[in-house]
């Protein structure tokens, strides 16, 4: 009996151990931790102005000063629309999670919308970045967007306000 149940302890304790995190990806979702803001958004690979509707929200200069919250506990946050005006000003509530590569470095950062009790309310979809650079103090990643037939990166810088 004692053996049945020495292994039936150390089955549990494979699986949960192989379900969680890396300490790599622990460490790169602990580095998020904290309050941020948006300071920059930059197009690239292509000229002219572009007035752009961001996670189908509100335009770029909208986004611009807007602070971003992250929390790696339970992956989720929001991020605060500060700007007056047209910019519908407020909090959207998000869940975010951080890939790595196969080297262990962070390299896909993504996230999708959820209501006051975290539960989805995008049907799953979501938003996918590569992560350009990392570090304790700044974020930058981009996407790829399509103008006119023509490829376009949406770079944003991120600059921690606090911890």
């Amino acid at each position: 009996m004692k053996k049945k149940a020495y292994l039936l302890l150390l089955v549990v304790a494979v699986v949960a151990s192989s379900c969680g995190l890396s300490k790599a990806n622990r460490d790169s979702r602990k580095s998020l931790d904290g309050t941020w803001e948006l300071s920059h958004i930059d197009y690239q690979n292509n000229e002219g102005y572009f007035k752009s509707l961001l996670f189908n929200d509100v335009t770029s200069k909208c986004f611009r000063g807007s602070e971003w919250f992250f929390r790696s506990n339970n992956s989720t946050g929001y991020y605060n629309i500060i700007s007056p005006g047209n910019c519908a000003p407020g909090q959207r509530f998000i869940r975010w999670s951080i890939q790595d590569d196969a080297n262990g470095n962070p390299s896909k950062f993504q996230f999708k919308f959820i209501d006051e009790k975290k539960k989805d309310i995008s049907g799953g979809y979501g938003y996918v970045f590569d992560i350009r650079s990392l570090s304790a103090d700044q974020m930058v990643i981009s996407s790829v967007s399509n103008v006119d037939g023509e490829s376009v990166n949406v770079v944003y810088q991120f600059n921690r306000i606090s911890m």
